[in-house]
């Protein structure tokens, strides 16, 4: 344990199905701190390496990416810090870093040399095209890496250009997401044979390990290649979004026949609409369902299709959506550290992860986090200008 400006820094503190994993991340930014975030939340010990300074994207007070663990900031290009990521990775179980391919090993950081003093490290590599290929070296950034797999392409309703989602597909969709599944499945192993391995995340690999029903829908022959044309893309009406009287929108997923069924009849156009198998009327459907969802304000909407099977959501913006009853009531999000901010996911019925540290400035924790991994001589370290505390 160590105390640094009456904040307490001690391992062990997670409370989920990770506690007693320690984890030592190399920051960067987007889907490697936040899979270190994922994997802190379910109560892994998870240390943050980071340049004294920080960099841009990547920190604040408010980065709840950061969140729930300590940093440190270290000179990497010292070779006094080097052999401080060394300590702390002899007696780690993961180490994570997103840098291109072979900046690491330039730092003297990569997978042979850090599995030289710890053979069982599980080496997390989260990059965009991956550690191999003709442009694992290139620059790029999430829209650019689900454009090449396919995924980007059909993304919208809109029949003239794709709609990106922001990063949520590519970053932690396919990076991420994808990243903490192989470093924990990885430790699982390491566990059986004593040796650990590098984990090679690709938001690329990713991305299109997520889109494999497309595929599925492309090898049956049933996928047409182009936007709002197929059955989760807006190409039918019963599988789309519509506006109310208010400019707001619902969301209408109404795919099986019995949810359809519940829809027109909520609706009141059950004598009126199309059936779902007539084809050649999804025009007319669509055009009964743009007019009656405008006759509406989205509250009233919510209040008569809300708990019913017709498979029909207003859509909010974030700022609501911790007041939307049905998470209020899970408790999906938390007011923490002056923040609204989501809880741990998934859930635990034993192991219940909680939230720990709160997002830290670059180097808040340099002192303490340090002494509490086991570091020797952290005076001298800062002395030197070899770490900093900020």
């Amino acid at each position: 344990m160590s105390e640094q400006n009456g904040q307490t820094i001690e391992l062990g503190q997670g409370t989920g199905p990770l506690k007693g994993v320690k984890v030592v991340e190399i920051a960067g930014i987007g889907p490697g701190p936040h899979a270190c975030m994922i994997l802190a939340d379910l109560g892994a010990d998870v240390i943050r390496v980071e340049r004294p300074g920080g960099q841009a994207l990547a920190g604040g007070k408010t980065m709840l990416l950061n969140r729930g663990r300590p940093s440190v900031a270290l000179d990497l290009k010292n070779p006094e810090a080097r052999q401080v990521v060394l300590d702390l990775v002899a007696d780690a179980d993961v180490l994570v870093e997103g840098m291109r391919p072979g900046v690491t090993e330039r730092l003297g950081l990569g997978p042979d040399d850090c599995r030289a003093v710890n053979p069982r490290l599980v080496y997390g590599r989260m990059t965009g095209w991956g550690q191999t290929g003709p442009l694992a070296l290139a620059a790029g950034h999430d829209m650019n890496y689900i454009a090449i797999t396919g995924a980007l392409f059909g993304l919208g309703q809109d029949k003239s250009r794709p709609h990106f989602p922001a990063n949520l597909v590519g970053d932690f969709g396919g990076g991420s997401t994808y990243l903490v599944i192989g470093i924990l499945a990885a430790l699982l192993e390491a566990k059986v044979s004593g040796q650990g391995q590098v984990v090679d995340a690709a938001i690329v690999d990713g991305t299109a390990h997520l889109n494999a029903m497309t595929n599925a829908f492309a090898n049956s022959g049933g996928y047409r290649e182009e936007r709002a044309a197929n059955l989760l893309d807006g190409g039918v009406p019963f599988y789309d979004v519509y506006e109310t009287s208010d400019g707001k929108h619902m969301s209408v997923g109404s795919l099986e026949p019995q949810f359809f069924d519940a829809l027109v009849t909520l609706l009141g156009v059950k004598d009126t609409c199309p059936g779902q198998a007539d084809l050649d009327r999804y025009d007319e459907m669509r055009e009964v369902f743009t007019t009656t969802f405008k006759q509406r304000t989205q509250a009233e909407w919510i209040e008569l299709f809300e708990g019913t099977d017709a498979c029909v959501a207003g859509i909010i913006p974030i700022s609501e959506a911790p007041q939307h009853p049905h998470l209020a009531a899970r408790g999906t999000f938390v007011e923490k550290d002056g923040m609204t901010q989501p809880v741990p996911a998934p859930r635990f019925s034993r192991t219940e992860a909680t939230l720990t540290l709160p997002p830290p400035g670059a180097g808040e924790h340099t002192r303490a986090a340090l002494t509490a991994w086991g570091v020797g001589d952290v005076d001298g370290l800062l002395e030197r200008g070899v770490a900093v505390q900020a």
